[in-house]
């Protein structure tokens, strides 16, 4: 998952940043409201981290715009605002969650994952899909009772997947989600991570559609 924090406090910045990528997420870290505009004009996110009080202006008219232009990208409001009628704007708004500084950083993980299984239309973070058991909280795979280890860019690729059943992802979405993760993206990246893990989940666990992209094998598709 692809995440844009918007946070100006050098200390959380860079402890939340870490957080989200132990986790095992890509995250890009700003601190105006004006270079988080920039990110989104550029790339795609999952879900965005927005602090409330930035150098150059607040929060929530930001949110506003986004939702008016139809951007549906989830949205954790992260702020000292702790009143009743804060949380309230925040929420009305188009915010999905609102949380008050300080926090414990294990709380954010669970609510981020909580927000992107609820977009992602999985609900539960425990699912199967095909001959395959997924923990998207826990970031495990099973394949018949056996576990599946995957690196870091194998489960960037397929939560991709796990994300849009049957949606088709180009090359060209697929490396902008490495190349969130590392700049080490050359050209044939993407067939070499797909034949792995194609090796790892079964050969038809992600389907090739030539000169189009890749998506969840037609086996794949439904989740149980």
């Amino acid at each position: 998952m692809r995440v844009l924090l918007i946070e100006d406090d050098a200390i959380l910045g860079p402890a939340v940043r870490d957080q989200i990528a132990a986790d095992g997420h890509s995250v890009d870290w700003v601190t105006r409201l004006d270079n988080a505009a920039d990110h989104l004009r550029a790339a795609s996110y999952d879900l965005i981290l927005l602090d409330l009080m930035l150098p150059d202006g607040r929060g929530v008219p930001f949110l506003r715009a986004l939702r008016k232009r139809g951007d549906v990208t989830p949205v954790i409001i992260m702020t000292a605002l702790d009143q009743i009628s804060d949380r309230i704007e925040g929420l009305n708004a188009g915010a999905d969650d609102y949380m008050v500084k300080p926090f414990d950083l294990s709380e954010l993980s669970a609510r981020l994952n909580a927000v992107a299984r609820r977009y992602s239309g999985n609900p539960n973070p425990l699912i199967e899909i095909g001959a395959l058991e997924i923990d998207l909280a826990a970031r495990g795979i099973w394949r018949e009772g056996r576990k599946v280890q995957l690196t870091a860019r194998e489960w960037v690729l397929f939560e991709c997947f796990v994300q849009r059943p049957g949606q088709l992802m180009s090359k060209a979405q697929l490396e902008e989600r490495l190349y969130a993760l590392s700049d080490d993206v050359e050209s044939n990246t993407i067939e070499v991570h797909v034949s792995r893990l194609r090796k790892k989940l079964g050969h038809d666990a992600i389907e090739t559609v030539r000169g189009m992209g890749y998506r969840l094998g037609p086996a794949q598709g439904a989740a149980s």
